[in-house]
Order: structure tokens, then C-alpha cells, then sequence
């Protein structure tokens, strides 16, 4: 694919040089056309070996190949990031003013947008109109993410991770016309793998969570446009690029990570496999096996309950907290008191949180394996959905299914 990858004069320019190593990795060829102000924090020189192509932002350059007309002509795709309140408006009014703009005046092929501004200048009204102009004419326009801004600033307006902004592009390439990144401007916690409760400095119990699916669920959150927090117990894999890891080992550890992300997060999924139990006492030696005497007994005491505790935390926060979605993950097996499903049921009334994700565990199903397969519940009373395959897929259709519980069903 030939794409050009137009830069706005943003400070977040510099995290676009990421975007195109993305681009290029992928076997894509990409000419970069810098405004002259993105020029002020990026260097062409930056772009030039980045790219493996020359760059210019003049009209003037390469004259002999009318590039204000070819560039446009033949790119199968155009992408702007960061697409500034100044740039997105010089779009939206078919200026010409350089090289970028008269590309994408030429421009055949489908137009993405990234923006990325200040919170005041994203939502002023003339900025919206601009967007909106942009979109009606056929260009994909992103929302940009809430997050840390220049300065001490943070709100809507923060330049999507790169690798959202790549799948995106990916997304359009294909011909999504139609994609949608129903997370966009929001903030979504994410608890993933195992915890660790210690016995002695070298033993502890465990389990056999891999997290690898609150992984899947990171990386298809982001890519739904969300900020991501990723804390992350014991796992198998390493954790996505573009999120926020905040590493932990024990049970509280991680309650005490989650309230304090609880207040900022407007979804919450507690995936990780919490133990429910922990020693009640940690030798601070290893506890040794002998001949001479009695082998030792462990008492356990009760780890606390995060996810009801999100509940409490949410539900006494009144109206302010009646906008942010809890997800709870179920791993049951069935007995001779009942099945799979009727356990989880009981789980997700008596919890109150506003999904229940159930798995159907054994000891060659879910953890550790590649694939899973899920029964959704809501406390919308909505019917059951039921999601199978790769823990990616099962991880979208979850995400997808936050995004219409959250745009869609009013929380109680």
C-alpha cells in the first residue's frame, strides 16, 4: 500500500515517528508530508529515515513530478496524526496553502484523521463543524483520547495511541467504512492474570490464570479508542504496548490498585483470577521439611472481594458514579447444586455489577489456552450473548458489548 502520512504541528508529532515505524514494519511504503509547524518539532531528517522516502512540505520541491497532484492521486491511503484544530478546519474549507493540503484535495483513496488539541479547542463549536464537514464528505475522523494534555491540562483531546490509530487505518484500508471506536474518550481498568499469595519468601499459592484474555481485552479496548490501565498480576505474556501497566503480585496489592484507579475509570473489568484465600501467616524463612518434626499447617484467611467492593465504592458515590460500567469475570464449574450458568446468575445479583463474564473452567479449558468461549450477562436484563474463539475475538465481541451497554442501556 502507498500511504501518505501527513503531520500536523502538535507536540504529539513526536509520537507519530511510532505510527510510521508501524506503517513501515507492515511492508507499507509511506511519504510523510510535514506542515511547516509540525517541521518545529520534528526534524525531516526524523521522517526521511524513518520513511526511506525524501520529505517536503513545499509545492515548490520536486516540481518536475507535480507532487501537489501526484502524492494525492496515487496514495491508497492518506492519514493525518496529529490532525490539529488548525489543520482539521484548512481541510474542512478546501484550502491549498501546501503540499499537505493540496494532497489532500487530490486525494483519491479513503482519509484518516487523528486529532489531537486542547480540550477547549476540540469541543468549540467551530472544531465540531469542521469534523463533522470532514465526515459528510466521506474522511474518517477519530475521537481523540482523554488523558494527560501539555502542561498539567488533562480531558478529551490527547492523540489516540498509535497502534489505535494503525488499526484504524488497517480498518479503512479494508474497506470498514464503518468502523467505529465506540471507547473513544474513555477511560477503562483492567485487571489481568494471577495473584501470588506468599507462604515463605520462596513459596506461594497460585493459580494457573496465564492473562493472556485481560490482555486480549487491553489491546481490544485500546484499539476501540479507549486510555487503558492495565493492572497486571502474574502473567505469561507481556503486556500490550500503548496502555498503562501498574504491576501487582498479592491480592491486596491489587485491591488497593484498584480503588485508587476505581474513581478516574469509567469501565472496570476485574479479569484477573484473584485468590480467594492467603496464608495468615508468611514465614520469613523458607519453611523447612524435616524428619523430626510434625509437618506444618497452614491456616488461610479470606482475601476481601475487589469486585464487590467497586460496587460499594461506585453505588455510595451517588449520580458521580452512576456513569462507570463494572465488569466482572465468573470462572465456575458446574455441581451436583447446579450448573455453570445458575452459579453465575446468582454471582452477578449478588454482586451488582453490570456484566458477568462467564467462563466454563477445567483443567484443559481457558486458562493458558489460546482460545475461549463466554456467556455475557447483564444486569440490563438483556439476554445472554455467547462469544467463542480466539481470546482476541472473545476479547472484541466483550468490548463491543461494553461499548453498546454504555452508549445504549441507561445504568441503574
Amino acid at each position: 500500500m502507498r500511504i501518505v502520512l501527513g503531520v500536523g504541528g502538535g507536540i504529539a508529532a513526536y509520537k507519530v515517528a511510532s505510527l510510521l515505524r508501524l506503517f513501515t514494519e507492515a511492508g507499507h511504503n509511506v511519504t510523510v508530508i510535514p506542515t511547516e509547524a509540525a517541521t518545529r518539532f520534528v526534524g525531516t531528517a526524523t521522517w526521511e529515515a524513518l520513511s526511506g522516502n525524501p520529505v517536503s512540505n513545499s509545492v515548490f520541491d520536486g516540481v518536475h513530478q507535480v507532487n501537489h497532484v501526484r502524492l494525492g492521486h496515487e496514495a491508497d491511503l492518506v492519514v493525518i496524526a496529529p490532525a490539529t484544530a488548525d489543520l482539521l478546519a484548512r481541510a474542512a474549507t478546501g484550502q491549498a496553502d501546501d503540499l499537505l493540503t493540496n494532497t489532500l484535495l487530490m486525494a483519491h483513496g479513503p482519509v484518516l484523521f487523528a486529532p489531537a488539541m486542547h480540550t477547549e479547542m476540540w469541543q468549540h463549536p467551530a472544531t465540531q463543524a469542521n469534523v463533522e464537514t470532514l465526515r459528510s464528505r466521506g474522511a474518517a475522523v477519530l475521537e481523540p483520547a482523554t488523558g494527560r494534555l501539555t502542561g498539567a491540562d488533562s480531558g478529551p483531546g490527547r492523540l489516540p495511541e498509535p497502534e489505535a490509530i494503525f488499526d484504524a487505518a488497517l480498518a479503512l484500508m479494508q474497506g470498514q467504512t464503518d468502523f467505529q471506536m465506540p471507547l473513544a474518550g474513555r477511560t477503562v481498568t483492567i485487571s489481568a492474570g494471577g495473584t501470588r499469595e506468599p507462604l515463605d519468601p520462596v513459596r506461594f499459592l497460585g493459580n494457573r490464570s496465564s492473562g493472556k484474555q485481560g490482555v486480549a481485552l487491553a489491546v481490544a479496548a485500546r484499539n476501540a479508542g479507549a486510555t487503558v490501565r492495565l493492572l497486571a498480576a502474574h502473567m505469561d505474556v507481556p503486556p500490550p504496548p500503548g496502555v498503562e501497566v501498574v504491576p501487582v503480585e498479592t491480592a491486596l496489592q491489587l485491591r488497593e490498585a484498584a480503588l485508587a484507579a476505581a474513581g478516574d475509570s469509567d469501565v472496570f473489568i476485574m479479569s484477573a483470577a484473584v485468590a480467594d484465600f492467603r496464608p495468615a501467616v508468611v514465614s520469613d524463612t523458607k519453611i523447612k521439611k524435616r524428619d523430626d518434626s510434625a509437618d506444618p499447617v497452614i491456616t488461610l484467611v479470606r482475601n476481601p472481594d475487589i469486585l464487590q467492593e467497586l460496587v460499594d465504592v461506585r453505588n455510595a458515590a451517588g449520580p458521580a458514579g452512576q456513569h462507570r460500567l463494572i465488569v466482572g469475570f465468573a470462572a465456575e464449574t458446574g455441581d451436583s447444586q447446579g450448573d455453570v450458568l445458575a452459579y453465575a446468575e446468582a454471582k452477578l445479583q449478588r454482586k451488582g455489577c453490570d456484566l458477568l463474564v462467564v467462563n466454563h473452567v477445567g483443567s484443559d479449558k481457558v486458562f493458558g489456552q489460546d482460545t475461549n468461549s463466554v456467556v455475557i450477562l447483564s444486569r440490563s436484563g438483556s439476554e445472554p450473548q455467547e462469544a467463542a474463539g480466539t481470546k482476541a475475538e472473545v476479547s472484541a465481541a466483550i468490548i463491543s458489548r461494553i461499548g453498546y451497554e454504555l452508549n445504549h442501556v441507561a445504568l441503574n
